[in-house]
């Protein structure tokens, strides 16, 4: 149905931070040929933005549309192939979109990782998107792709083996440096008020299966909550603590194994922590930065410490700057056990911040998915994740873009920290990066720093300078 449209694709919300960074991958690693546009609510600040991308995009189309004028969306739906959205908080904002891509047969692709917008886009457009033939992919950013992807590469490693389904897996974040939008802020801080309000809404929220087709029919496997506070895990022989976006990445990684028939397993149990290793000094490190993520939490939840939070964090349309960009990274483990008992390990990595830099490549490399490579895509249509709208497709682009996707057979750790079990990911991330997250480099202002949980050159607590575009916290 997308073959006669204008467009191969459309950033929609160009002008806002998010948009900006996309249109700027787009502009440098878009093959020649490939037809995008500007989408957004001024023609003027559109013009500015292609501006400032340079010849690639000189002549690129901009389409004014607005999220509350539906006739608009409509017409910004049929004139593209795939519709990319950065036009966030996606509960506020996103549905109209969404609707107006299902009903034209458009595939979208969007950087969400709010539940209770995934939840409604499921509810109200799976269906129709499912009849018309669009692929609707929420999630494909930092929040969800390196989680889903990393699994599925676990899946297809074990089955290619022939060494069972997946059972207990565990996601652990090894090193992590960025910082965080406005926009960002905006997004959770609206969901938690959303989840105040209501008890239903606090339901869904909390199930760890909120996201699946068919909730009846997963399978009872115990308690399942996210991590909530510091604890030592036995298998892994390492302290752990809360990681942020377990709440959105888990309930994702779930919905691909039920979207996939239980591919992974019935007995499939996960779970996303960060790491911080097994020195004496790990738990009292892992306590203080859980309870600074907690505190953070609790700031932003309540209107007076918003208030003064929200002079010292970034406003909407405002993030890292280009330095703190560039010299962010992540690196993450999943640890499966399989039926047979036969164990694997997955590593995700990228240089560049998690939120920002490496997720501009991964919606960019995503929107380039979708249009170019659909002869390549798993034949499924509806609300879908990355893994299952796009799988190895994706994985192929991102490495080829300079991203570690990789999976390996392992035997017991015996004791030893996760990133012993293979020298050779301590490696640089790329050519020319500024540092591997295993050495260590001194941190800017308003960071913490923590490379495989061993502290680095600053303490725990915020450093003077101004925090605006970064977070009051990182693992680094």
């Amino acid at each position: 149905m997308s073959g006669d449209r204008d467009l191969d694709v459309v950033v929609f919300g160009a002008t806002g931070f998010a948009g900006r960074l996309v249109a700027g991958y787009l502009a440098g690693h878009a093959p020649g040929g490939v037809r995008i546009g500007l989408a957004g609510r001024s023609e003027r600040r559109l013009a500015d933005v292609r501006a400032q991308l340079g010849a690639a995009a000189s002549a690129w189309p901009l389409l004014v549309a607005d999220s509350a004028d539906p006739v608009s969306l409509a017409a910004l739906a049929r004139a593209a192939r795939v519709v990319v959205s950065t036009v966030g908080p996606y509960r506020a904002h996103g549905l109209p979109l969404v609707q107006a891509c299902a009903a034209a047969g458009t595939d979208y692709a969007d950087l969400t990782g709010e539940v209770l917008f995934i939840r409604d886009s499921i509810d109200r457009c799976h269906d129709v998107a499912a009849a018309a033939g669009a692929r609707i992919v929420h999630g494909c950013g930092f929040d969800s792709v390196p989680s889903d992807l990393g699994v599925l590469l676990l899946h297809d490693a074990a089955r290619a083996d022939d060494a069972g389904d997946l059972q207990d897996t565990s996601l652990v974040v090894v090193a992590l440096r960025g910082g965080i939008s406005g926009g960002t802020l905006a997004s959770m801080m609206g969901q938690q008020e959303e989840v105040r309000a209501s008890a239903e809404r606090r339901r869904v929220a909390g199930d760890p299966y909120a996201l699946s087709p068919d909730r009846a029919a997963e399978p009872d496997l115990g308690d399942e909550r996210d991590l909530g506070w510091v604890k030592y895990d036995g298998e892994l022989r390492i302290w752990t603590g809360p990681f942020a976006m377990a709440a959105i990445n888990t309930r994702m990684v779930r919905r691909s194994n039920a979207l996939q028939d239980w591919a992974y397993g019935r007995r499939f149990r996960y779970r996303e922590v960060t790491g911080f290793g097994a020195s004496p000094t790990a738990p009292l490190l892992a306590a203080t930065v859980s309870g600074a993520l907690k505190a953070a939490e609790t700031g932003l939840a309540f209107a007076p410490s918003r208030a003064v939070l929200s002079r010292l964090l970034p406003a909407p349309g405002q993030g890292p700057g280009e330095r703190t960009r560039r010299s962010g990274y992540f690196r993450i483990q999943i640890h499966t056990r399989t039926s047979t008992g036969v164990r694997y390990l997955a590593t995700v990595e990228a240089q560049g911040d998690p939120g920002y830099a490496a997720t501009s490549v991964m919606l960019g490399e995503t929107a380039l998915c979708l249009a170019l490579d659909r002869d390549h895509l798993p034949d499924r249509a509806g609300v879908l994740t990355p893994a299952t709208a796009m799988g190895g497709a994706l994985a192929a682009r991102l490495r080829s873009a300079g991203h570690t996707l990789a999976t390996r057979q392992v035997t017991a750790l015996r004791g030893r920290h996760p990133h012993q079990v293979r020298r050779a990911w301590n490696r640089p991330l790329a050519t020319g990066a500024t540092g591997p997250p295993t050495q260590s480099r001194p941190s800017g202002p308003g960071r913490t720093s923590m490379v495989l949980g061993r502290p680095v050159n600053r303490p725990w607590w915020i450093s003077r300078g101004s925090p605006r575009g970064r977070t009051p916290w990182c693992i680094r």
